[in-house]
């Protein structure tokens, strides 16, 4: 029995009572490996591992019969487990950080006498609070022709594409039938009338039969996916051809070209902690990676796009389009910005980035998944 832990053990090492144990047990969600000589319940690691995932799957508020297909899932292993919790955490963080910010520019109204609309107290605090995030996005993020021009010719000559991810509709080639799928109620409200229909599905689970698309495109999304690489095999499934447009999480040079992480926003490589390399994520499509340049002018306001205009970075409607800045927290977007304003009035920020007005483009991560 050495390599079992009693149910009193086991209870207290999790922060659970006996009680709990037993009824886990009783209704078949966690049944103990063995019993003890005296008839107690004793786990075995793997028991151990399983109720590590009950537990987890609990804390994020999923009901026990949801839980028990959750560990039932014959496809999913261990491993799997762990990157659709540490997705379904990410995202957990991202709501607490969204809330943190909208909380200090609440607090900011309160000192200045202004009381914020009960619309918007409703709209920031509320169920819509991670969605109103997108909110921003109409303003500074859209096609970007250049880089479209690289998707559309990856898809080849499929003539029906799945747009996963798809958000209020960039990138969707005009020339195709399109189906988009989006999560967020936020950013398929500011759809056009004329875009494609759009079906409310997250990524890891889309509601199409096997090899029901041409193709199927996944553009600047697949960073908030909970589980990115359940998600591409799902992409893989439905679809006969995968271009994704993301970046290298791996690779620290860029970041070191890129000014704005090394010099004024370090925080950003804690974002990258734990994220699928992007061998895992070619790996799960069977893919070939391509980088792709931005161009100096580049008309999408993604995080990178403004790597030769950065007085673009002081203007909060730009960040507020970008998840990043929401991700690090108001005070380290505060002080990152204090920062590069100040040095671009010194002049010290064109001193040291002087080698820059003679770039077109640069490279900064961002690879072209095709498959």
């Amino acid at each position: 029995m050495a390599e079992h832990l009693t149910v009193g053990r086991v209870a207290e090492l999790a922060g659970v009572s006996v009680r709990t144990l037993h009824h886990y047990d009783e209704i078949g969600l966690l049944e103990p490996s063995t019993r003890t000589t005296a008839g107690h319940r004793a786990y075995s690691a793997d028991d151990v591992e399983r109720l590590r995932e009950v537990l987890a799957y609990r804390r994020l508020g999923f009901g026990l019969r949801e839980i028990a297909d959750l560990v039932d899932d014959p496809t999913t292993d261990a491993v799997a487990h762990l990157c659709r919790l540490r997705g379904l955490l990410m995202d957990q963080r991202d709501r607490a950080a969204a809330m943190v910010t909208a909380i200090d520019r609440e607090l900011e109204a309160r000192a200045m006498g202004i009381r914020t609309p009960p619309e918007e107290q409703l709209r920031v605090f509320g169920t819509q609070l991670y969605d109103a995030i997108g909110s921003a996005y109409p303003a500074t993020r859209r096609t970007e022709p250049r880089i479209a021009a690289r998707i559309w010719e990856a898809l080849g000559d499929a003539r029906t594409v799945l747009n996963v991810g798809a958000g209020t509709g960039s990138y969707e080639p005009p020339d195709r039938d399109v189906t988009a799928v989006e999560p967020s109620a936020v950013m398929r409200a500011q759809r056009l009338p004329d875009a494609a229909p759009c079906v409310a599905a997250a990524a890891e689970s889309l509601p199409f039969e096997d090899q029901s698309f041409d193709a199927a495109m996944a553009v600047s999304t697949v960073h908030h996916w909970p589980d990115p690489v359940a998600g591409l095999r799902e992409m893989r499934r439905v679809a006969r051809r995968v271009v994704v447009f993301t970046y290298d999480a791996d690779d620290t040079g860029w970041r070191q070209r890129f000014w704005l992480t090394r010099d004024y926003l370090p925080e950003f490589a804690d974002l990258l902690v734990g994220w699928p390399s992007l061998a895992d994520l070619a790996g799960a499509i069977g893919a070939r990676a391509e980088p792709v340049l931005v161009p100096w002018d580049c008309v999408d306001g993604f995080f990178e796009a403004y790597w030769r205009r950065p007085e673009a970075y002081l203007d909060e409607q730009v960040r507020r389009a970008v998840s990043v800045w929401t991700r690090v927290g108001p005070q380290a977007e505060q002080r990152a910005v204090s920062r590069l304003r100040e040095d671009l009035s010194s002049g010290r920020w064109a001193e040291r980035n002087r080698d820059l007005v003679a770039l077109d483009t640069a490279e900064l991560g961002l690879r072209l998944l095709v498959a």
